[in-house]
């Protein structure tokens, strides 16, 4: 198969990386996708780096070993946060995509110099982060809110607990709106939150401008195609994805037909 014809991998703690694989199949709609949900050791943003990273290798090993990948989109902000460095270092020969919280086009787009940031403990913990928020300095105020439990609320579709979560953290972090002292852009730093936006627009107004990064990643890994010569040649038709989840594989297919109108067939997944 020419290296061109081969398929882009995209790997999440979940199904939250489904908000990434959106904007990938909308920016690159002649690719053909493999996406791995590693459900059955969720939530990345609950464990230590150590576990982050050694599931992101063994995804990335078997998404290379056994799929062929031509690129891999690390669709998870706490594996990136923990794991791409490693990953780029063991793998340079592909194209690799991160996600990253939206920090700098937030503190661009505020008004008002107060941004609100939403994302997993360990994602806010991360050295990666904290070096993103530190050259920042003097550009916003940040107002940082460690979201727990709310992505494997998200994962389990727990309608009544991601209201209680939203309105819970929304509300400790102060007012939002328009006015120069209120929060006017909030960055959703996990993949699984544009999920629950209109749950969050029920507590921040329709004002607050919500930046997530799916669509920043996927021009991104357009451009990096481009350069390599990777671009998949144009079809009549767009492929199919395949989904694989090491989780219950009923899970991601409900989140698939849900949040991306596709009805996918799903395999279960064991890496090591």
């Amino acid at each position: 198969m020419p290296a061109a014809s081969r398929p882009i991998g995209v790997f999440d703690s979940g199904v939250g990386g489904l908000s990434v694989l959106r904007a990938l199949r909308a920016e690159l709609p002649h690719e053909r996708f493999v996406y791995v949900a590693d459900s059955g050791h969720a939530p990345y943003g609950e464990r230590d780096d150590d576990h982050v990273t050694t599931r992101s290798h063994a995804i990335t090993n078997y998404l290379l070993s056994e799929h062929r990948i031509k690129a891999l989109v690390v669709a998870c902000n706490t594996a990136t946060a923990a794991a791409i460095k490693s990953l780029r270092a063991a793998y340079p020969a592909i194209p690799l995509v991160g996600i990253e919280p939206a920090l700098k086009p937030a503190a661009a787009a505020s008004q008002s110099k107060t941004v609100g940031v939403m994302a997993t403990r360990g994602t806010l913990q991360s050295e990666k982060f904290q070096a993103l928020l530190a050259s920042l300095h003097g550009q916003a105020t940040f107002v940082l809110q460690p979201c727990d439990g709310l992505a494997i609320a998200i994962e389990r579709n727990d309608a009544t607990k991601i209201e209680a979560l939203c309105a819970e953290y929304t509300g400790a972090m102060g007012q939002f709106g328009l006015n120069s002292e209120a929060i006017d852009t909030l960055v959703l730093g996990c993949t699984h939150y544009p999920f629950v936006e209109g749950v969050l627009r029920k507590s921040i107004g329709g004002q607050v401008t919500l930046l997530e990064g799916g669509t920043p990643v996927a021009r991104q890994t357009r451009r990096l195609l481009e350069a390599a010569s990777l671009l998949a040649p144009a079809t009549a038709d767009q492929p199919a994805t395949q989904f694989l989840s090491t989780g219950q594989p009923d899970d991601l297919r409900n989140a698939a037909l849900r949040w991306l109108q596709l009805d996918a067939s799903v395999s279960a997944l064991t890496t090591p």
